[in-house]
This record gives C-alpha cells, structure tokens and sequence, in this order.
C-alpha cells in the first residue's frame, strides 16, 4: 500500500514538473502592435516594442522587428509571458509561431509564349525588364546559367534591395538579373540553435534547390540546350524571361518559419518588388492568423501581386492552403510531355509508367520479379522503407514497391541496399492514375494505381513472375493535356466556402527549371550527380508560372492593380479541351469541376487582352471582413489602421467583386435551401473595361435544372475605357438537387473577347 501511494506521489510530482517545464518553454510569437496609438512618450516605433518586452521578460529580445507588412516584431517568451504581453494597452494580437512547408522547358511553348506569333501579345520595350519578381523560398543558386544577366539593362531605378553576404555568397553573387538576395534565419535558430554551416548555407544560397526551381520558373534567362541528364532537351525560359528576380531566402532544413517568413514578405515590399511569389503553405486559420495572408494584404494594397501555391493536399476536398482574396492561388495541372517508360509482365502484357532514369539499363530478358510486401520483414514493408526488405528475397530482382510515406526515389536506394536490381513504383488509391517521374539511382518505372494492380495480381497468380523495365525518353504532344494534378489541392475553401478557390490552374507536373549544385536531382545524400537542371512536380512549380505571368501583365499594362491582373488571367483560362470536353481530373479519370480547376488553365495570350475585369480596392476588402462579422482589433490586424463596420450597413460576402461564384446552399437560402419553396438570392458584380468601345452579351450554360439563373442587363455597353458597369446575377432554386454539388459558367462577349466566370454550388 505504502509503495502503491509513493508510485503515486511520484507521477503527481512528475506531472507537475512536466506542466512547470511545459509553461516556462520558450517559443517564438509574433506580436502585432497597433502603431498609429504608440504613447505619446516613446519617439520611435522599436523603443516601443522594446518597452512592451521587457515589461514581461527581461531576458527575451526582439527577433525580428516588422515595419512594413506588419507593425510589431517577434521575440521568444513563455505561454505565461506571452498571455501577459497580450493583455497589455497596444497589443493586437500574439500569435504563436507556425511552420510552413514548401509545395513540392516545355511550358512556355504549352502556354503560347514561344515563337513568332506571341511577340505581338507583350510588349517586347524595356518595360519588361522594369518588373521585379521577389520569390520567398529556399534561396537561390547564382551560379545557374538561368541568371545570366547578358542583354539585361541597368538595375531599375525603383530597386531599394541589396545582395547580402554569407558562406559562399558575396556581392558579386547578385548581376543585372538576380538584382537582389537576402536571408532571414532567427525564427529558424531560435528554434534549433545557431545553423550548422556544414550542413546548409547560413547566406541566400540555395542548398535544396527548390528556390532555384522557382526562381527560374518565373523568370529565367534564356538557355539554350537545357535538359536533365538528356530528357525535355531544349530551351529553357521563365514565363517573364526580361524580368528581375530578387531572392528571399525563409525556407531551411527544418522548415519554414512564420516569422522569417514575414520578415521576407515585410523586406520585399520594403525593396520595391511588383510580384511576390510564395510556394509553400502552413495550417489553415482564419486570416488575420495567417501570416501570409496579412503579407499580403499589405503587398496587395501597395500594388504587389502575390501568387501562393494551393497545396499539394489533393484529390481530397477541402485541403486548400492561401485561400485569401487577394492572394491568387494556383493549382496544378499537367503539361503535353511525357518520360514514357514501358514495363512488359511475363503474361504478356504490356504497361505504360514514366521514369527519369538515365543510367545503365535493364537486360531487355525478362527479369525475376517480386512484390515487396512479399519479401519484407515489416508490416508496412510493401512501401519499402528503410531496412524492410529480405536481402536473400531481392536480389537479383525487379521490386515492386507501393508509393507513399518516404520519398520515391529512396526506395530505390532501399531496393538497391537489399540487392534489387530494378524497381516498379506502384501507386495506391491515394494517388490514382497520376504519374509522375524522378531521377531514379536505379532502373525504375513509376505506375499508376490500375497497372499496379495488374502487375500485383499477375505477381499473386504466378509462380515464377517476371518483368522487363526499358525507357522511351521524351515524349511530345501527349493528349489529353492539361489534366488536373491529382495531388493538386482542392476546394470547397475551407475558410470562405463563398471565394471559389483555387482561382485557376498551370503547368505543375514534371517541370524543368534551373537546380542548385549542392545536391543531385533526387535531392538524397547518396545522390552526387550535378546537374544544371531538373524536373519535379508539386503546386510550387504551378505558383511561379503564375508569378512570372503576372510579370507579363504588369509589363504590359503598369497601371493594373493586382485585382486586375488576376482577373484577366482567370476570365481568359479555359476549361474544357478544344473538342468541348471539360479538362480531365486524373485522380478520377472523369470530368474535373471549378473546386478543381477554379476559372480553369491559364492562357496568357488571351489575358494580356482581357476587354473586361473585375477590378477590387482595399476598401472592397474590409468590407468583406466586415461582412465575416471581423471585430475592429481583428481587421487592425490584417489592414494597419482603425476601421469600424457601419452597423447600419448589410455587408455581405457574396458582394465582393470576385472574378468568380461560390454559392453555399445553406448559407444563400438559409433554412430553406432543403425546402420545396423556391428561394432567391442576388449576386451584384461590376466589369471594368479595359479595351476598345464594345458591346457585351451575357450568356450561361449550366448543368442543374433546379436553380434557375437569370443576369440583368442582359448587355453592356462600353464607351470608352476604364468605364465600369454593374450586373445582377439572381439564383432561384426551386428544389435542391440529387447531387452535392452543382456548377454553371457566365460569359461575357463582344464577338472577340469572352470574359468567363465559373459558378459553382454546393449543398451539405
């Protein structure tokens, strides 16, 4: 009994030592003060923040101090210190720090931008070379021959940036092209102690490669006879191959930090980018939570487009990541290129996979084949994870390995340690029919989920199975293209479900743009290739196509604001093939819908020529957080100043002048959107125009007989540029459907112009 009650005793102590230790921890917050009411007794914003620390601890020190996208700084406390801070006169907000991670040549020439006829879309003057992208990731490789500053003028004359110095990188590192480079690490180290310079950069180089690749996606210089190890040979380009590119270096080996994030976002606007290009995504949150969507908005409201991958959450619903309005989030699809590799079975049967494999190839004999769930020593070995496999069971045979839970090509590595000679990458349900390839160290083909299957049974009926891998190189003109990225993150938005979000899609599959030196393709230690290039997939190769797009578009028309320039590239993108059919989703093998695709594919040809926007201000914005009922504190979070909602006024969602529909049932029609009764609700838009004098004819198509659509007027006539006219669209439901979800599309045209918006619907 006594050594029952002193076991006892000893687990209470423990847990209040646990709980001690949990409170006294100290963790990284970003905290928002509300400058324009700084007391009258300090001079200067920092003396402030000083003050307002040091009043909770004594110890702790500012991190980062926040003058542009924010007013605040960053700093170290405990969960007791930073409740306290919080409570103190001046303190909107603190928020504890949050890790983001990154959304891991032929796509000009896809997207009309090569050749003759595109050079009388964009303006071929120097205001091209005028437009600065600022792209916040893993940093840059300067080195890359897709920074060559040759025929490149001098730096713009509106650069405020500077080329920071660290290991391996000095100032001569930055040229005419890579105007600018910074690095922010100090949410990063107090996190995990000082950067192991052995390890990775403590500069703006990039040790990953990720931050080339996108970097280069947006706005490489030309280079001729690009390729990765001999595959999608050709020229290599940015999407605004004249622009300037500024690095910010807030990604490192352990992640993404908020607060290096911010103070990325917050030093680019400092230094005059026109673009903001942000690959990566954190956990969903309300807005004024989110640290990327309070960047932007203050980038936005200052006329800097900010494009944000959607996440690569896909085929799951509602896995959106930078839903904000004034963020435009891409998804991804795929492009006309192919890496065919080709697997014959010993039943005769002949399947189609992909590979980026360049080395020594496969017998063309028919090979032993295994399954690795058959010959492993782990219960999840049919993934082949490290050390799972049965050396005497491998060698000297093609493994079959099931794709998820570590990298693609590390199980090759683990099927070569266990004496494989080749790999067959199968995908599960979670990833469909989608390929996609890799440099894989050894022989390997990648599959999708129905050859897989066939190749397992045949594994499964056959008592001496055998296979034979071999590789077909580069592959043009693949149809149908695009399609929807399986692993492309979908909608409904999680946060708005009344913004249709994504708001389109682009090239985001097997994209070649420039690499760092420091590691191969692969990106594993054990791979020492060095290449100036590679091909990877992920909504972080769709966002800088956007980017370097939007550069195209505020080169060509500089007095755009952001809002503009995304609604001339989501009314101009298609969704549907040129033969009607709508654009496929390859996780189903069926139609794709707007929670998919958004407005659709981008088509920059048609968006440097929209004839009609949809044009928003930062007044529109406030007036949709007024209509999410934000509080004053909350919406000083997001916009920097005092704003209070006029409670006289109806705000509402559905009246933000967004390029596009999202209508929640239950939310439009209340408590009878389940009823027999008919219900009605109105959407009020307004066009800007942004062409010559025209006439405009409305027009919709829809796929539910159950909600009846109805736009008045049903034309509008433009006089003279930059007229804007108003429009009505009214939604009577006289039933609700058999389906969830349901959608429609509105256009608009003059004969030459058609300015498209997708309505989509959907029920709980």
């Amino acid at each position: 009994m006594e050594r029952l009650v002193f076991l006892s005793t000893l687990v209470l102590v423990l847990f209040h030592v646990f709980v001690d230790a949990s409170q006294n921890q100290k963790k990284t917050y970003i905290i928002h003060m509300d400058k324009f009411n700084m007391p009258a007794d300090f001079d200067d914003p920092t003396q402030w923040y000083d003050s307002s620390l040091k009043s909770v601890s004594k110890s702790a020190n500012v991190l980062y101090t926040y003058n542009s996208v924010i007013h605040g700084y960053s700093t170290q406390l405990t969960a007791d210190e930073a409740k306290a801070l919080e409570q103190q006169p001046g303190i909107l907000s603190v928020h504890e720090e949050v890790i983001y991670e990154l959304h891991t040549t032929r796509s000009p020439t896809f997207l009309g931008l090569e050749g003759h006829e595109s050079r009388s879309f964009f303006p071929q003057t120097e205001a091209r070379s005028e437009v600065i992208i600022g792209v916040l990731d893993t940093g840059v490789w300067p080195e890359s021959k897709s920074f060559d500053d040759t025929g490149l003028g001098p730096v713009p004359a509106s650069w405020k940036g500077k080329c920071q110095t660290g290991k391996n990188f000095d100032a001569s590192s930055c040229n005419r092209k890579l105007i600018g480079a910074r690095f922010f690490s100090q949410g990063y180290e107090a996190a995990f102690g000082p950067i192991d310079e052995t390890i990775e950069s403590k500069s703006p180089r990039d040790d990953e490669g990720h931050g080339t690749h996108t970097a280069t996606t947006a706005a490489g210089s030309v280079v001729t006879g690009a390729s990765l190890l001999g595959y999608a040979t050709g020229t290599a380009r940015g999407m605004a191959s004249h622009a300037r590119v500024a690095a910010y270096k807030v990604c490192w080996t352990g992640g993404c930090f908020s607060s290096d994030i911010l103070a990325g976002m917050d030093q680019a606007v400092i230094d005059g980018v026109n673009v903001l290009s942000l690959s990566l995504g954190g956990t969903i949150s309300d807005y004024h939570r989110d640290i990327v969507a309070v960047g932007a908005f203050s980038a936005a409201s200052q006329g800097i487009f900010v494009s944000c991958s959607a996440g690569n959450g896909g085929p799951s619903s509602g896995t959106l990541s930078n839903v904000a309005p004034w963020i435009t989030t891409v998804g991804a699809g795929t492009m006309d290129r192919e890496f065919p590799a080709y697997i014959g079975i010993g039943n005769g049967k002949k399947l189609n996979g992909v590979s980026l494999y360049s080395g020594k190839a496969l017998p063309s004999s028919v090979m032993p084949l295994v399954y690795a769930g058959n010959v492993s020593q782990s219960s999840n070995g049919n993934l082949c994870t490290s050390g799972s496999l049965i050396p005497e069971k491998v060698a000297g045979k093609i493994v079959v390995c099931d794709r998820g839970m570590n990298a693609r090509a590390q199980k090759g590595l683990v099927v070569k340690d266990a004496g494989g000679i080749g790999m067959i990458l199968a995908n599960t349900d979670t990833y469909g029919d989608e390929l996609v390839a890799d440099a894989h160290l050894i022989p390997t083909a990648a599959v999708g989920q129905t050859a897989g299957n066939l190749i397992k049974q045949y594994i499964a009926s056959n008592s001496n199975p055998t296979a034979t891998i071999a590789f077909g190189g580069t592959k043009l003109g693949v149809q149908p293209s695009p399609v929807v990225a399986a692993f492309s993150s979908r909608g409904p938005n999680p946060i708005t479900p009344d913004i249709l979000k994504p708001d389109l899609i682009a090239p985001g599959v097997n994209i070649l743009a420039g690499w760092t030196g420091k590691v191969g393709p692969t990106g594993l230690q054990e791979d020492t290739r060095n290449v100036g290039f590679n091909i990877i997939s992920g909504t972080s190769m769709s966002c800088p196509h956007v980017s370097g797009l939007a550069a195209l578009l505020k080169a060509a028309h500089p007095e755009w604001s952001p809002a503009a320039i995304r609604s001339a590239l989501m009314t101009t993108s298609y969704s549907t093939y040129i033969n009607g059919k709508t654009i496929e989703d390859v996780a189903t093998g069926m139609s794709s819908t707007p929670f998919d695709y958004g407005a659709g594919h981008v088509n920059p040809t048609a968006a440097v020529n929209p004839g009609l926007v949809y044009d928003l201000t930062v007044d529109d914005y406030i007036n949709f957080l007024c209509a999410l009922d934000y509080s004053p504190s909350m919406i000083k979070v997001i916009a920097k100043r005092d704003i209070s909602c006029d409670k006289n006024k109806e705000y509402r969602v559905a009246d933000l002048n967004y390029p596009s529909f999202s209508i929640p049932m239950e939310t439009a029609w209340g408590e009878h959107a389940d009823s027999s009764t008919p219900t009605v609700t109105r959407y009020t838009r307004t066009l800007t125009n942004v062409g010559n004098p025209a006439t405009y004819k409305a027009s919709v198509s829809s796929e539910t007989q159950e909600v009846k659509i109805l736009v008045e007027p049903q034309t509008l006539t433009f006089s003279r540029k930059n007229e804007k006219k108003t429009y009505t669209v009214t939604f009577t439901a006289s039933s609700k459907p058999s389906g969830t979800t349901s959608f429609a599309r509105l256009e608009w045209s003059d004969g030459q112009h058609v300015v498209a918006s997708p309505i989509a619907f959907s029920w709980t």
